[in-house]
């Protein structure tokens, strides 16, 4: 890949998507500036010609919903700054608002004070799109959508090589979060020049955000190469992007095979164990993701892998999402959906066994066991329309040579655990186990010149342990509103990160799912969010690129906490 003049780059790829979008109406549902049906105080003195509109903001599970905000969509990162400058003038804060899909308060926090709040939706026109084959990257606007974004890249015969399930998301929200993939190297694979198999964030070879320059807010575009740009790869929500060019390599053809019939003891048993195991998948393809649905034997094991060629037995593929079983519910999982928020716990393990069964008939009315096609067809599948799930968990950074071991602990603690309960009559869980594995966001996958890993992300390498190349994770998902599934997510986020410690292991939040629980909700727990995720970013990093240096920059950047919350003040403070 030959050297980039980023900075030209991005300013003449800034220039271009600001002329891709055209100015659309207030959308459907929304109250426009002015109308009689607005409930809040109006924003005072607000930018000219930004469209402006109270609307309705909910997040993936509808844990955090609120029936109306004021909500804007700038149409070029000009309108942004322009909105910065105004929030800061006005005592505002203004808060980027994506595809909505995570749990997380850091856009908006249950509870808070909103009168001050202007959501700034970018996905209606800060979403363009530019290709540069000459140098094997993609720059887009912060609204631009993951999936978007490759078709375009697979136009020009170029990909990524691990990508998250769901291609809605806006490319600043997924990076916010240091969105990943499921894909570590399979035994003797070269990896993809210009791909990574940690998250998109170590993709990124500059980005463009509207920050303070000491006496207003304004566009400035940060290289790969320069220090400030760390912290900002993923942010959480403490900046605001507004273009960003990532790198790519060569597109590849995939394969995914599904698998419903290796027992879950099998499956995940301890290192070297014989059989079926995800480890000897994980070796093979190193693209493997197990889906355990609650007190059923046989997980849903899909297992990708680079396949230039198709397979005979195999069916192509033209577009993503090709399991629609799981994107449209049954009418007796809806039913029953229905039975678990009404408080009727014990019909949990029935729950299980309908979406055990619904994936077995699905795969095979739809002939979706073996599929073939390209990389981003066969590894998106999530859709809005899947079902909405609240989840817990995170990431065990540990040696690929210990990941089977890391996955049969965990199991065989989940399965002791829920039974147990069980046996008290308590059923806290009703939703499936997730377990995947990518790698680190390794600077060696980084064709320019890098100031060094995203700083807070959670697949950050630790310089003190080398050996540690893997992220483990894993997810445990319930419907909410259950009685007593926060305090079991409570146990397992501390059971968790007491198991993974030490010399082989440690373990890490994921940025965009539940954390710091208490008995009673997630993000409650005052210790983890001071002490624990903070020194989670100290420990084995230099004091020179840490929690503490993250948190100057974001300071520095914005010192006014225009791009904050109530949530974020406590965890960036």
């Amino acid at each position: 890949m030959p050297e980039l003049n980023r900075r030209q780059f991005i300013a003449a790829g800034a220039g271009a998507l600001a002329v891709t979008s055209v100015l659309r109406p207030v959308p459907a549902g929304a109250a426009p500036f002015g109308s009689s049906d607005t409930t809040i105080p109006a924003p005072p003195n607000f930018p000219a010609g930004i469209p402006l509109y109270q609307q309705r903001y909910q997040n993936w599970s509808k844990e955090i919903i609120l029936d109306a905000i004021w909500t804007c969509s700038p149409v070029t990162p000009d309108d942004v700054v322009r909105l910065a400058n105004w929030a800061h003038e006005n005592s505002y804060r203004i808060r980027p608002r994506g595809a909505m899909h995570g749990w997380t308060p850091l856009t908006i926090v249950n509870g808070e004070n909103i009168d001050r709040v202007v959501l700034v939706d970018t996905m209606v026109h800060l979403n363009g799109i530019s290709v540069d084959p000459s140098t094997s990257t993609v720059t887009a606007g912060a609204g631009a959508t993951i999936e978007a974004m490759l078709a375009q890249l697979e136009d020009n015969g170029l990909g990524w090589v691990s990508v998250p399930a769901p291609g809605v998301l806006s490319v600043a929200g997924a990076l916010a979060v240091d969105a990943h993939g499921a894909a570590i190297p399979a035994a003797g694979e070269t990896p993809v020049a210009g791909t990574t198999y940690g998250s998109l964030s170590n993709l990124v070879t500059s980005l463009t955000a509207v920050v303070w320059n000491g006496s207003a807010y304004a566009l400035r575009t940060f290289d790969r190469s320069e220090p400030e740009i760390t912290p900002l790869l993923t942010h959480l929500g403490r900046a605001f992007l507004t273009s960003v060019t990532m790198q790519a390599g060569a597109n590849s053809r995939m394969r995914c095979q599904s698998y419903t019939d290796i027992g879950w003891r099998e499956m995940f048993g301890a290192t070297g164990a014989p059989g079926r195991t995800f480890e000897s998948y994980l070796g093979r393809t190193g693209r493997v993701e197990a889906i355990w649905y609650p007190f059923t034997e046989n997980p849903w094991l899909k297992v990708w892998s680079i396949c230039p060629d198709k397979p005979v037995t195999a069916r192509e593929v033209t577009g993503p999402y090709n399991y629609a079983f799981s994107d449209n519910l049954p009418e007796v999982a809806s039913d029953l959906i229905g039975q678990l928020t009404a408080g009727n716990t014990f019909i949990a393990p029935a729950f299980g066994q309908v979406f055990y069964g619904t994936t077995v008939a699905g795969l095979a009315a739809t002939a979706s066991s073996d599929l073939w096609g390209w990389a981003k067809d066969l590894q998106f599948y999530i859709k809005p329309s899947t079902l909405l799930l609240t989840e817990g968990g995170g990431a065990v950074i540990t040696n690929r040579a210990d990941v089977a071991q890391v996955i049969h602990d965990f199991t065989q603690w989940f399965s002791e655990r829920v039974a147990y309960y069980q046996s008290i009559g308590q059923f806290p869980i009703n939703g499936p186990v997730e377990i995947r594995c990518c790698g680190m966001d390794a600077a060696a996958d980084v064709l320019v010149d890098s100031a060094g890993p995203p700083t807070i992300s959670a697949m950050r390498p630790r310089p003190d342990h080398p050996e540690w190349d893997t992220a483990v994770w894993l997810n445990v998902l319930g419907v909410p509103g259950t009685p007593g599934m926060f305090a079991f997510y409570r146990e397992m986020e501390q059971w968790m990160r007491s198991h993974y410690t030490g010399t082989t292991a440690t373990f890490r939040p994921e940025w965009s799912k539940g954390w710091a629980f208490s008995t009673e909700l997630p993000y409650k727990d005052a210790a983890v969010i001071e002490d624990t995720l903070p020194n989670t970013y100290r420990e084995g990093v230099p004091a020179s690129e840490n929690w503490d240096t993250a948190r100057a920059t974001f300071d520095s950047l914005d010192p006014h906490r225009i791009y904050s919350n109530t949530f974020i003040d406590r965890l960036l403070p």
